[in-house]
Parts: C-alpha cells; structure tokens; sequence
C-alpha cells in the first residue's frame, strides 16, 4: 500500500474474488479484499471445474493442494434418452490432457475455497475482512474510495485502492454502479437441486455424470467426490416447490437411483438457471468479474469455471499497468476478450439445456431418432478463441489457450513460464530476431522455451507455425513462421523506455 491507497481492492470472497486475490498476491500488489460473511458457505454449490482451470491453480501453486480434495472425471457426460439410451456424450480424457490434467475435475465447493483461502497466507500484502460490506463506491481519477462497514463492530470507515473488482455475485452492487445493463441469452429455467451423502455403497450408480433426458422428468445425476452425490431435477408445470424440497418428495423423485437407507440428504433447494452476461464490464476504476458479469446454465459446468477464467485474463493485465509496464488501454481488452469467450460458453449451454429439457413427448421421439442415426455422437469440450483484444492474427490457434505438454526435462510447460510472457518454438527463429526485439524480450522477462520436446514440435509443425508468442494467462498472442514475424508479434510488447518518459 502506498500513501494509504492500496492498489486493488476486491468486494467479494468467492471463487472469482479469491482467485484474484491470490493472483495479484503472487505479483506482490497491495489488495483488500471485503465479504459480507464470516465463514465459508459450508453446503455445496459448484461441484465442476476443467483443466483450462487447474492451470491456474497450478499457476497459483496449488495444484496438488486441489487434486487433494477434487476427483479427474476421465468418462465425461452422458446425455441418456428416457428408456436409457445414450444419445450424445460429451469426451472426457485421460489424466493428463491437453493442459497437463484431466479435462474436467469434480470437488466439494467449500474445500475448494478452503485451500484458496489458506494460499492468501502467503502474502502479506493481501488484506481480508470478513464479515464487512461494501456500502458505497465513490470512482475518482487518481483512485476510488471505498465506504466500508464492520458488522461485527457496526462502525464504518474509508479505504482508497487504485482499482475495484466486483466479485460480488448476480446482484451486484457495482454492477449496478458501472450502470451495466444485461443481454438475456434466454433460458430461465428452475430446477430443484439436491445433494446427498452415502451412507453405503450403493453399486448401481454411474461413476460418471448422466443427463437423464426423460420428457417426462429432465434430471442431472452427478458422482462429486467421495461420498457425495448431486441429482439436479427440472421443475415441472403444476409442481408444488415447497413440496418438491419435502424429503418425502425427495425420495421419491430419486426412487430409481437411491434410497433413504443408502443416504441422507445434506441439502435440497431450488434455483432458477440464468444465461445473461452484462454489457459492460468496466467503467473508470471499476471493474466486474464472475457471477456480477455473467450466469450460465449449468449443463457444460461452466459457471465457475468461467469466474476463474475472469480473474486469470484481468489480474496480469493490472499488474502489467499497475507496474507501468502498459498504459491504461490493456484494460479495457479485459471485457472485449471476455465477453464473447463466455458468451460461447453460454451458448452452448442453452443448446444442451434445449436437449435436456424437451419435455413434449413428440419432440423427444424426434431428438432420439435424430441422434439414433449412428452411434451416439461424441463432442469435444470447446476451445472458443478470444474476442478482440490484445492478440495479433486472424485465424486458430491464436488467441485460444496453448496446450501444457511435458518438456524434455520432465517438467510441465507452465512451471518453466511462471507469470512471464513466454516465446516458444524453432531455435532458428529466436536467433535471428532483431535487437530491439531482444531488448523487449528483457524488459518484458520473456521466457524462451525452444521446442526440445517431441510435444512441442509436433503441436508447431501441426499448426504450420515454427514459433508462437504466449501471454501470462497461456493465451496465444500470436503465431509466426519466421523471425521477421515474430518481430512483428513482438512488438505488441510496449517499448519500456518510451513509457518511462
């Protein structure tokens, strides 16, 4: 903190919020961060993250911290028809994917925010308050200043930071702020949402996730970890809700699944699944990330994961102007890669609610026979590229994420990057770069990775590229043939010593 002015501040101590806070740790910045309650929310909520994400929990250096008390879910999704068949799937891979992990990684939401928490202790120059609220936003032009109150106490009292993140969920307080209106991408569905813990082994339950696409009664069976088991069950026209959470009710829906004698429930509650994203995600100081600036139906297991990718794209670029190593207009690349990103996201998880929730008899016999044609259809998990942004080409893989493969010296590629832009490709084409680029490289700590590995250079010679250009968030920021490309790429870089002056 300098002159009392810390450099972020953060309202909010979930996933997104936390997050960040250790991000931004991690480059040493001065970051409060303010939650309105306590403790940890204890009952369960999310329950997927992918492999985009645990690298960034392994950025964070907490990886094995996280494969603790998460689970790799190698068989993916199944999309089941009412009489059992499987119509679609959505692939899962092997333990190490494409990112080093596999692709998607199932977990108990309060263990996850447990070891995230504990992984701020290590930086002192990250402050958090619990159990304090954010009760007014005042955006100046060298700083915002934060009227905060203590619930604990009941006094309030003023905090200026340079910049203010709103991890503070769908009812955003700075959302509301910025003045963001919302895009409503259309599906506003409720489901009944059910979490229960084993009390014995009970065979007959998939050890993978099932979409049960049954007109009659859509339903999502889900294997969490260990014990736990989650049923997602779609209200239906002429439900009573507060019956519908009833235990009796309860069993009943489950009847073909589970019993009360093999399990007690932990929490049953109804929630109404959104997909909007806010039209404006930055204004001044004042920035959104998470659930304040979008929400997704849950049938791709974005919702967090999408926060996280929030904090992974908007927390090197503060450094980087906080540090003065940019100027203020990377930031505003922060919405314009993201909106669209997520946007994609979202789009496909209203197509599979379409899918899930047919609930006219007719339309299903159609859906079923359509996928019946063949063998039950396989899609990969998506790989949307950035919207426009600080990037530079036209075509994939730019701006999509780079894969982690294993280098020749046995480590994965994103313990050799660190929090560094990195080049990566043909020796041939480092060597003959111009000097000013050589300079960039050094003031900018590039990291230079030459493609030793046999992953390497099959994922370049694959993409007809002999050398690529990654940002600290593993994104693509550009692809080059030759040397005189890569300068070219380069060059994105700012000049530091003309921003000195």
């Amino acid at each position: 903190m300098t002159n009392g002015v810390f450099d972020v501040a953060i309202i909010g101590y979930g996933p997104a919020g936390v997050t960040i806070a250790n991000l931004l740790g991690q480059y040493g910045l001065a970051v409060v961060v303010f939650e309105r309650d306590d403790e940890i929310y204890p009952l369960p909520r999310a329950i997927h993250f992918d492999g985009e994400v645990m690298r960034v929990f392994e950025t964070l250096g907490l990886r094995r911290e996280v494969e603790a008390i998460s689970r790799p879910g190698l068989k993916g999704m199944y999309f089941n028809n009412a009489a059992g068949e499987t119509i679609l799937i959505r692939a899962g891979t092997s333990e190490r994917g494409p990112h080093g992990c596999a692709t998607n990684h199932y977990f108990h939401q309060p263990e996850l925010e447990a070891v995230m928490r504990h992984g701020i202790r290590r930086y002192p120059k990250v402050q958090v308050n619990c159990s304090h609220e954010v009760t007014s936003i005042e955006d100046g032009n060298e700083q915002a200043t934060l009227r905060v109150k203590n619930l604990l106490k009941d006094d309030e009292y003023e905090v200026r930071a340079k910049y203010v993140i709103g991890c503070d969920g769908a009812r955003s307080m700075v959302r509301k702020l910025i003045g963001s209106t919302t895009l409503d991408l259309g599906l506003h569905q409720p489901w009944l949402v059910f979490d229960a813990l084993l009390k014995k082994e009970v065979p007959k339950l998939p050890d993978h996730t099932v979409q049960h696409c049954d007109p009659s009664r859509p339903m999502t069976y889900c294997n969490v970890t260990g014990n736990r088991r989650r049923w997602e069950i779609m209200i239906m026209p002429g439900d009573d809700e507060e019956q519908l959470v009833k235990p009796e009710t309860l069993w009943k829906l489950v009847s073909n699944w589970i019993t009360p004698e093999q399990a007690e429930i932990e929490r049953a509650v109804i929630y109404t699944f959104h997909s909007v994203i806010a039209q404006t995600w930055r204004k001044g100081r004042l920035f959104i990330a998470g659930d304040a600036a979008h929400q997704t139906p849950p049938f791709l297991g974005q919702g967090m994961c999408a926060a996280i990718r929030d904090a992974s794209n908007l927390a090197w670029k503060l450094e980087a102007v906080l540090r003065g190593r940019f100027d203020e207009g990377l930031l505003d690349t922060y919405e314009s890669e993201r909106g669209p990103h997520v946007h994609a996201f979202i789009d496909l998880a209203v197509k599979l609610g379409g899918i899930i929730q047919t609930t006219d008899a007719d339309a299903a016999r159609e859906r079923d026979a359509k996928f019946k044609k063949g063998q039950p259809e396989i899609f990969q998990f998506p790989t949307p590229q950035l919207g426009p942004g600080f990037w530079q080409g036209k075509n994939a893989p730019v701006a999509q994420i780079f894969p982690q493969p294993m280098l020749s010296n046995g480590r994965l590629l994103d313990v050799e990057l660190g929090l560094n832009f990195a080049v990566i490709g043909f020796e041939d084409v480092f060597n003959d770069v111009s000097e000013v680029t050589r300079e960039r490289w050094l003031s900018h700590g590039v990291v230079l990775v030459p493609a030793s590995s046999s992953e390497i250079q099959a994922w370049l010679l694959q993409n007809h590229v002999r050398a690529v250009m990654v940002r600290p968030d593993r994104y693509i920021l550009g692809t080059a043939q030759s040397s005189a490309e890569l300068d070219s790429i380069s060059a994105l870089l700012p000049n530091l010593v003309v921003l000195a002056h």
